[in-house]
């Protein structure tokens, strides 16, 4: 037997035409947030920053492959790394079939990591086709806040979703100190340790160019970044939702390895 609340389905269709009216103020408070966000100010970009791409060396202008929007999404890779974060993983499995949709709304998105390009090529064995640009020996991770060096973590400097600490991910148990735990569990599969994988985080940026100016208009990190999970989408549907026990998220072609 179920220990889940049950009734008939008349109860289920009042219940559910009360959900139905939080679900459509939620849908209104999402379309006003959006609004929210384009009406951000934009912030002028005169750094000159280089990447590396499967074309070559290129500039943040660059990446807007001929497009006026760029979205970036920070993918956790770092030099160290032996593999890319399980997280960022299972994002870009979502986001790598619309990537040709956005391009037809004039907006190129594409992931940057701070990896050379040498280690990032052979990963895309995950079947991805999207841009993958190398940052490695560029400020633009630092600048937007997904790296920070040994020195500000020792110090806990970090500041990361407009907050500052050091924690490793927002909160870290005590137990990740051991190596234990589900962060020390997910920089395991990355080939580090907690500091090496911490030191990196997820997030995205938005970027629009005009006259030739990139200018700097949006970025998420942590729990920001939930609306871009398609996975999450369709788990918060499921009837057990999430149900998220340890590190459940791993990369797809692991999964045949269980």
């Amino acid at each position: 037997m179920t220990k889940h609340r049950t009734g008939t389905r008349k109860e289920w269709l009042a219940a559910r035409l009360e959900l139905l009216e939080a679900e459509k103020e939620l849908t209104r408070r999402s379309d006003e947030l959006a609004r929210r966000r384009q009406e951000l100010p934009w912030v002028r970009i005169d750094k000159k920053y280089r990447f590396e791409t499967d074309e070559g060396s290129v500039s943040l202008a660059d990446l807007f492959r001929g497009r006026s929007q760029l979205l970036v999404y920070h993918f956790m890779f770092g030099p160290d790394y032996t593999a890319g974060c399980p997280h960022c993983s299972a994002i870009a499995d979502g986001f790598d079939g619309f990537v040709v949709h956005l391009a037809n709304h004039d907006v190129t998105l594409s992931a940057v990591s701070r990896a050379p390009l040498a280690k990032l090529q052979p990963y895309k064995r995950m079947g991805w086709t999207f841009p993958w640009a190398s940052s490695f020996g560029s400020d633009f991770n630092f600048d937007f806040n997904v790296w920070f060096t040994e020195e500000q973590q020792r110090e806990g400097v970090i500041e990361y979703n407009y907050r500052r600490g050091g924690h490793a991910m927002d909160v870290t148990p005590v137990p990740e100190a051991a190596g234990e735990g589900p962060v020390a569990e997910l920089a395991a599969t990355t080939g580090t340790d907690v500091p090496t994988y911490t030191r990196e985080r997820p997030g995205m940026s938005a970027f629009a160019l005009e006259d030739g100016v990139v200018y700097h208009a949006y970025s998420a990190y942590a729990r920001g970044l939930d609306g871009l999970w398609g996975i999450y989408q369709w788990l918060d549907r499921a009837p057990k939702g999430r149900n998220e026990t340890g590190v459940w998220m791993r990369r797809h072609d692991e999964y045949d390895k269980r």
